[in-house]
C-alpha cells in the first residue's frame, strides 16, 4: 500500500504538470515491484504548492506498511530511484521522505 503525494512549488508546477503526470505510471511500476505490491494497492495525489525558495520545488511523501522484506537498502533503493524519476520529469531538486503506518492502528476503505 504505497500512498505517495507529490507537492510541486506552485510557481513550477505549470511547467512540469504534464511531465509528471506522465511519471506516474513508472513510478507506480517502481512502487509494485520494489514492494511487491498490485496496482489497485497503490494511491496518488500530486499537489501544487506554496513551498519557500530555499527548499526543495518538489517534495515526496511515501507512507508504506512495515513487511520484512521491506529492508532500509530496499527502501532507499526504491527511494533513490523515485526522486531520479521525479527529477528527470520536473528539472527540479527532489525530496523524498517515507513513514511506515501502524498496522495495527492503519484503516483503509476502499
Amino acid at each position: 500500500m504505497p500512498n505517495v503525494k507529490i507537492y510541486v512549488d506552485e510557481t513550477l508546477y505549470p511547467e512540469v504538470r504534464a511531465p509528471v503526470m506522465a511519471a506516474l505510471m513508472p513510478i507506480r511500476d517502481l512502487l509494485c515491484a520494489g514492494f511487491e505490491v498490485d496496482p489497485p494497492a497503490c494511491q496518488f495525489a500530486v499537489i501544487a504548492v506554496g513551498a519557500m525558495p530555499d527548499l526543495p520545488q518538489v517534495n515526496i511523501e511515501l507512507h508504506i506498511l512495515p513487511k520484512p522484506e521491506r529492508t532500509r537498502d530496499v527502501v532507499l533503493s526504491v527511494c533513490t530511484r523515485l526522486r531520479e524519476i521525479l527529477a528527470e520529469a520536473t528539472a527540479a531538486h527532489v525530496a523524498v521522505r517515507v513513514m511506515t503506518l501502524d498496522p495495527l492502528t492503519y484503516v483503509a476503505l476502499k
